[in-house]
């Protein structure tokens, strides 16, 4: 395949890795026995211990001995294959997911005669990391062989738990039995026959894949079993404080003061504020439980089963397990999302009326400033009234003195006559006065009230 003319480097190299197939240079390794134990480590901290996986696993391959031409370590997914003195082969796989890490250790032993058993990998020299990163999800003990299957009676005895259960799959040939019951060491144990044909052979990768799939899928999803169980009375809890709250509310905010709401508003943002936390921590550890639940399905319908018998089907403990869990995960996300936006509907309704009260004080407060005004307004015209009487009287007054004196001195003929006709014009005189100091006083207040114009622009 070409490359296209404009492609630039980064183009050319993702190109490059989404055709390259890294899996099959060791998939075509594997071989009937072979011991294989699978580990599954759950991350809290996704992008920080992804890459600290990484090179965990490069410090296994340095621990092992591995040459660096037998290993390939990439972003998300690596391998390293040695094979010992005595003719044994290892193969260590190592693969990051969204939430989860995982190793495949193959053994395949060069005696074919020698019986394969369950227990440690004991290829020579083999040791796992002791303190690997994140919660165990699984851990997987599975023995493949290119024979039937041991007679049930004595074969029992391998299993721990009171139940085995057993399936063909892919094909007449193959089939697997496992108890679902950790041994001793939390080991899961699965015995699988491949039978002697190539074509089966050529299966094992795939045969383990989907069981490795299958339990890890399956332990994710009832991992958060616990969680689910106490979220649940933490929901049923807020249930019920929030009907309370509804309840009282819905009878009282008609005639409910002022601090009543404020008591109300306070008691529902805290409410609102846990159930959003827990809403949020369930909406991360819960979402991806569908997506997990379908993988589940999904692997079990490609294994083709059918009953083998002596022995329970394998899908009847799986789905026994797991059947309706996802399902009611996501019913709890949802009666979260509901009460979080009864939460947000009832704090709405409480601001709504607050406004409501405070629109109402404005509006009375208003009604109040306009009366007030009103009669600020009728005593300013009474007072200025006032004055002008009063100023026409004091002039009048004065100017009744100025007669009687210009009388006495024979200036003027009456001066009663000449008092009574001034009063008019003392009348006018006193407006005027009025009117020029009104319009002194409001020049004055409102230079005062707006900034010199050097003032706005330093500001």
């Amino acid at each position: 395949m070409t490359e296209p003319e404009n492609a630039t480097p980064d183009t050319s190299e993702l190109i490059r890795k989404l055709h390259e197939r890294p899996q099959m240079l060791w998939a075509a390794q594997l071989h009937a026995p072979a011991h294989v134990h699978y580990k599954a480590f759950r991350m809290s901290d996704p992008p920080v211990q992804r890459p600290a996986s990484r090179d965990e696993f490069r410090s296994l391959l340095e621990a092992l001995k591995i040459s660096a031409d037998a290993m390939v370590i990439q972003d998300a997914f690596g391998y390293g294959m040695k094979t010992a003195e005595t003719g044994d082969r290892l193969i260590v796989i190592w693969q990051t997911h969204t939430e989860y890490y995982s190793y495949q250790i193959w053994h395949m032993p060069s005696d074919y005669a020698g019986a394969m058993t369950f227990g440690p990998v004991t290829f020579p020299g083999y040791r796992f990391p002791a303190t690997p990163l994140g919660v165990e999800v699984c851990h997987l003990d599975i023995v493949l062989m290119a024979e039937p299957l041991p007679a049930s009676e004595a074969f029992s005895r391998e299993f721990p738990g009171p139940i085995l259960y057993g399936s063909r799959i892919l094909d007449e040939e193959t089939s697997l039995v496992t108890s679902f019951t950790p041994d001793e060491h939390g080991r899961e144990r699965y015995w699988v026959t491949v039978g002697s044909g190539m074509s089966s052979r050529s299966h094992l990768k795939d045969i383990v894949d989907a069981i490795v799939r299958i339990e890890t899928y399956y332990h994710l999803i009832l991992m958060q079993k616990p969680l689910f169980s106490a979220a649940i009375d933490q929901a049923y809890k807020f249930e019920q404080v929030h009907l309370k709250q509804r309840e009282i509310i819905s009878g009282h905010i008609g005639h409910a003061d002022a601090l009543t709401l404020q008591r109300w508003l306070n008691g529902l943002t805290l409410d609102l504020l846990k159930t959003t936390q827990l809403s949020s921590r369930l909406h991360f550890e819960l979402s991806a439980s569908v997506p997990y639940d379908k993988i589940v399905h999904r692997t079990l319908a490609s294994l083709n089963e059918r009953s083998l018998p002596l022995y329970r089907p394998m899908s009847e403990y799986v789905l026994s397990g797991i059947t309706g869990v996802a399902e009611g995960y996501q019913q709890l996300l949802k009666r979260m999302d509901t009460l979080r936006s009864g939460f947000e509907g009832t704090i709405s309704i409480i601001r709504a009326r607050v406004d409501l009260m405070l629109q109402s004080q404005n509006l009375s407060l208003l009604i109040s400033v306009d009366k007030t005004t009103r009669s600020q307004a009728i005593l300013q015209y009474t007072v200025e009234g006032l004055s002008v009487i009063v100023i026409a009287y004091y002039l009048s007054g004065l100017m009744a003195y100025i007669f009687k004196g210009l009388h006495a001195m024979g200036w003027l003929p009456n001066a009663d006559i000449a008092a009574a006709l001034f009063v008019p014009l003392s009348l006018g005189i006193a407006v005027g006065i009025t009117i020029l100091g009104r319009k002194l006083l409001h020049k004055k207040f409102s230079g005062e009230s707006t900034p010199p114009t050097s003032e706005k622009h330093q500001a």
